[in-house]
Parts: structure tokens; sequence; C-alpha cells
């Protein structure tokens, strides 16, 4: 039969992985998507239409057991959807007359193309709910079922760390009364700090924390990186909170105190996260807890943005000190002395043979040489700087109010 010389229906996007089906290709919001759908056909054929369905959505689900009284119980299903993308093509359509199209044996391709809208989220898979991206096509055939194809891209929507909100610094500090048999025990403080609120995978976070420790008992202090998803349908959300990385201090003796000074956690290959979507959040915090036996522990938490963009080497004042917080900082306090030395004498800086010349200021190309040297150079450029030129008429004299009248017979 026609219908059955149908070897391979796929769907190719263009790109490194265009021939790997099992790949992924990612795009962000905004940008063109294009490839092609692949007809591979054993001998002639007669086909109807060939559709192309590109679709990207956030969808949510989860249930819930109720009980009405003490024999009745019933399940609450609840659930809800976002679309972000439902574009659709004809790629191949049946002549006017109605007939279906023969097409010879051999491979044919029927391009595509199409571009993704704004303010999309990030694909996603979640314990309760996904964001998902894919392209389906669809080959109508008479007297046949239709033959499907669908190919999964990823979107990875932009996150820029390099804004103000995520560059400034996160603190906090909590104690607790350690209580037993209603009899106090002492007291339990910590507080904690982190140089900014905005990270991206694969970089350290190091943890600034003073652990007070006022008890009978030894403590431990924790802190671990807790990624929340959030999943909302129907004005209820159902949340799942997991350790995706996380790091133990050492023992904390009674009545002792200990610090973390730049304790390094360091971020692991994690999703993004997601704060825009209506219907799935994820989100990220930094716990700092201390282990109190016999206790509840005692939590401190910071919230915290995984993005996408990496934090720039000069984008702000602190970002390049604080995201490389190890780096030994003694050159610089070395290079410049508290107390300013004394200019060289003027006869030692400028002799009657230089010409008038070398006072001037530095011309275009001189000057952009010193700038494109080391910062440091140039800042001691100016630590032998000579005096300007000497003159006998002060350039800056005081009001005629503020000159005392001189006593001839004193």
């Amino acid at each position: 039969m026609l219908w059955d010389r149908l070897r391979r229906l796929a769907v190719l996007l263009d790109g490194p992985e265009a021939e790997a089906e099992a790949a992924s290709p990612v795009f962000s919001s905004g940008e063109s998507v294009a490839g092609r759908v692949v007809l591979e056909l054993s001998g002639p054929a007669r086909l109807g239409s060939l559709h192309l369905h590109a679709r990207g959505c956030a969808q949510v689900h989860w249930t819930e057991s109720r009980s009405a009284g003490s024999s009745t119980a019933y399940t609450q299903s609840y659930g809800d959807r976002v679309d972000f993308l439902s574009l659709r093509q004809l790629l191949l359509a049946p002549p006017g007359s109605g007939e279906a199209t023969v097409l010879p044996a051999g491979r044919h391709e029927f391009p595509f193309a199409f571009q993704l809208p704004e303010r999309l989220a990030t694909s996603f898979e979640g314990k309760h709910g996904s964001v998902r991206y894919w392209v389906k096509a669809k080959l109508l055939r008479p007297w046949a079922a239709a033959k499907r194809a669908t190919r999964v891209f990823t979107v990875l929507e932009p996150l820029d760390i390099n804004t103000p909100a995520l560059l400034a610094p996160q603190a906090g500090a909590k104690e607790k009364l350690v209580c037993t048999w209603y009899r106090s025990r002492g007291q339990v403080s910590v507080s904690a700090k982190i140089d900014r609120k905005g990270y991206t995978p694969g970089e350290v976070i190091p943890i600034f924390a003073e652990i007070e420790n006022g008890t009978t008992r030894t403590v431990v202090p924790k802190a671990a990186l807790i990624q929340t998803q959030t999943f909302l349908a129907r004005g209820t959300k159902k949340q799942k909170k997991s350790v995706v990385a996380n790091i133990v201090g050492d023992s904390i003796a009674p009545h002792k105190r200990d610090g973390w000074h730049g304790r390094a956690l360091k971020i692991p290959p994690v999703g993004p996260s997601i704060l825009q979507c209506r219907v799935l959040h994820v989100e990220y915090s930094l716990k700092v807890c201390v282990d109190i036996p016999g206790t509840s522990k005692l939590l401190l938490e910071l919230p915290l943005v995984i993005g996408t963009i990496p934090l720039h080497p000069f984008g702000s004042r602190t970002s390049s000190v604080s995201s490389q917080y190890s780096v030994n900082l003694d050159w610089l306090r070395m290079g410049i002395p508290d107390q300013p030395e004394a200019p060289p004498d003027y006869s030692s800086v400028v002799t009657h043979e230089e010409p008038s010349e070398n006072l001037s200021p530095p011309g275009q190309d001189e000057a952009t040489g010193i700038l494109e040297g080391p910062f440091f150079a140039y800042i001691q450029e100016f630590r032998y700087r000579p005096p300007p030129l000497y003159s006998e008429v002060d350039p800056n004299p005081p009001p005629d109010n503020l000159i005392r009248p001189r006593c001839m017979t004193c």
C-alpha cells in the first residue's frame, strides 16, 4: 500500500544538534527557531497534508486527600496551565482538487521558522509541575492513521544578577532560649551575612557567621542551599523543598563562641530561579542553622536568586571584591601608605636644562598609554608628580577684611 511506505518522520532543529534527535537545543526569549521536517519514503507514497505546531506552556497538577467525618474520604485534584507559545504552520498542502499528493521515494525536507515571544519561563521539571517547549509535526495520510513526530527544545530565560537589588548584601540574626523541663538552659544566637543576593551555578558563596553557645550542651552549626518549588492552582499552593548543597561546621562547646570567616558553599549545577510565572515558582535560600540536642534547631534564612548571567568583573564597586573574597589585598595596603610621603625637592625634580614642555600635561597618545596600564601603576604615578611652578604672586589672596594692619611702632 502506498501509505505504508513512510520510513521516517522527524523534526530537526538547526544547530550543532540537528542530527541528534535526543539532544535538546537551547534558545532564549525573542530568538528565532528554525528547522525542518524530514520525510523518508521507501517508495512513492500518497500524502495528505503536513502540519507543524510549536507549543510552550507551564502546567501544574496535584491531588490531596480530604476526609469528611469519620468514614468518608475523597480526593481533591488541583491543576492549572499557562500557555506561552502556540504557533501553527502548514508545510505541505493537498492539491486544490482535494486529492492526495504523491511524493517519490527518497528523503524530503520541509523547512520552517518562527520567533519565540518575549518573557518566557525557563524550562523546568518539578514534582507537581513543569515548563516545557516542543515542536510537533503531524502528517495526514489517506486511508491511514496520522503520523506524528515531536522535538523538545529548552528555553533558558536570561536572569542578570548585575542589578542593585541582587548585588546588595544579605544579613540577619536570630536567637533561641533553650528550655528543658521548664528550666532555662541558656541561649543560642546566630548572625550571618553574605556579600550579595544573586549568584550563578558554579560560584562559591562565602558565609560570614557568628555563633554563640550560651547553653550547657554542645551545638553544631550548619548551612544549606535550599530549593523551594511552589505550585499554584485555584487559590491553593503546594510546596516542595529540597537541599541542593550543604556544609557542616565544627562543634561548639558550652559557653563558647565560634565564627565563620568566609566559609565556602559551592553552588552545584541547578536551574535558575523562576519568579514571574503565574502557576509555578522556583526560589532559593541560604539557611544557617544551629543543631541543638534535645530541642528544635535555630534557623536563619537568607534569600537568594540563582541567575544565568554571571557577575561582571567590574560591574560594581563591590562586586569584584565580594565575588573573590579569598583574594589577598595586602598588596593594596603596601602600595598606598597610610601617611603620604613628603614631596621631593624642587631642584631634584626640575632642572634648568629640562625643557618646560616636560611640565605640561601628557598628550592624547601618552595619556592613553598610561590608562591602558595597570591601575596600580597609574596610582603610583601621581605619588611623585612635581610641585606646581613657583610664583611670588599668591593665586588665591585672602580677603581684605582678613588682613590685619601691622603696627609700625612695634
